[in-house]
């Protein structure tokens, strides 16, 4: 029998895909479950798993070095989609898709299977990867050949075939959680126009309004653009990240609202629920202006687009991709220091930030004598230079009569 490999979350999509996979192929499924910080998701995933027809489950945690390897190199850059997601989808498919390589190796299987729609981005994220890292495998992607058109149909599907499900045709939002974020889609928030619910949709997070009405201050130190301790407790990456999602969920952080811009060339709208990471992008960017010069934030800032483009659409095993890391690496080389935030109702805002390797020189930059460092008179012959162009010009219209 041919042995296919199944990336496998328990969900209505692949819990169908199992049974469908029986129907369709003279196989053996083994379904991969990634854990990535699903957290209670996986709770009774390997009995869900057999009883639908899987051979045996996989339960990976790959945690840690999701956060090391996937997120935090991702945070470094600053990379976040169209100015709003922090990509937390979508920097999770490759490592889930390199540990279905691997698992595919191990077992002398033939193929892949993924339940990503022919709708969505995470068809191309998982797919690049595999063809990135072993090109000889088949993929199959059932939703761009099967009958079922909607999750419910696939509801009805289950049923048919008694195959258990965690939803129901009254809640089937479409939904992601890692230790990262989660993401909500479909239902009320196809229609653009519809305000999410957020007393009924949150997971990680209260809605701001409901979070306390005294603000929180924290601490969070980081080494070369890594955080490593919270209000001074030195903490491993996956914990410092589980505990800053507890923290700015309490007080509403992170909820962002987008119709983002999907790869295949649609747009589509949903909520994202990412706390911690929202508190660690703003904390890094305030420790950036204390460290890195103006020439450098500024050619940073335009990589990040690329590199959260790139991540978005699944391109995280490219050259390009790597390259860019290495260059982030090499520009937080000085990124280390303690940054001060407050935390009120949603918000994030800077209460004070340190570093050994800081470019603010307060004998330069106050308002007081710094004669020994910088003199005002230095200024008239550099705005000379600088608006040189702008005075030729001038003088060249004057002639011309203009």
């Amino acid at each position: 029998m041919e042995k296919i490999v199944l990336a496998y979350s328990g969900g209505l999509d692949t819990s169908i895909i199992i049974a469908w996979l029986h129907e369709h192929y003279d196989c053996e499924v083994i379904a991969v479950c990634g854990d990535v910080g699903q957290g209670k998701e996986t709770e009774g995933l390997e009995e869900r798993a057999l009883k639908s027809g899987a051979s045996k489950l996989y339960l990976e945690d790959l945690r840690e070095e999701y956060v090391k390897d996937f997120i935090f190199p991702t945070v470094k850059a600053g990379a976040i989609y169209e100015g709003k997601y922090l990509l937390g989808t979508s920097h999770a498919r490759p490592i889930i898709a390199k540990r279905l390589v691997e698992i595919a190796k191990k077992e002398g299987a033939t193929a892949i299977c993924h339940g990503a729609t022919g709708k969505g981005n995470d068809q191309v994220r998982f797919e690049l990867t595999i063809k990135a890292l072993a090109p000889e495998l088949k993929i199959i992607a059932p939703w761009r050949v099967w009958d079922i058109k909607s999750r419910e149909d696939a509801v009805d599907y289950a049923e048919a075939h008694n195959i258990p499900i965690p939803v129901t045709k009254k809640d089937l939002y479409s939904r992601d959680r890692n230790i990262w974020h989660i993401s909500h889609e479909g239902m009320d928030l196809e229609d653009p126009a519809n305000e999410p619910q957020l007393d009924t949709l949150l997971k990680l997070t209260v809605p701001p309004a409901k979070a306390p009405d005294e603000a929180k201050y924290i601490t969070l130190d980081f080494e070369k653009g890594v955080p490593v301790a919270l209000d001074g407790e030195k903490l491993g990456a996956v914990e410092l990240v589980e505990k800053l999602n507890a923290i700015g969920g309490a007080y509403g952080i992170g909820i962002t609202d987008i119709v983002e811009d999907r790869l295949v060339g649609m747009k589509s709208r949903g909520v994202y629920e990412t706390p911690g990471g929202t508190i660690l992008y703003a904390a890094l960017q305030e420790l950036e202006y204390l460290c890195l010069d103006r020439d450098t934030q500024a050619f940073k800032r335009q990589a990040a687009i690329k590199f959260s483009e790139l991540v978005y659409d699944g391109k995280w095993y490219t050259p390009l991709r790597e390259a860019l890391s290495a260059m982030v690496d090499s520009m937080q080389e000085t990124v280390t220091g303690t940054v001060r935030l407050k935390l009120y109702k949603g918000n994030v805002s800077a209460a004070g930030a340190k570093s050994p390797y800081s470019l603010y020189n307060e004998d330069i930059a106050s308002f007081g004598d710094s004669r020994e460092l910088y003199s005002h008179k230095d200024a008239e012959g550099f705005i000379n230079l600088f608006g040189l162009p702008l005075k030729v010009r001038a003088l060249m219209k004057e002639k011309l009569g203009e």
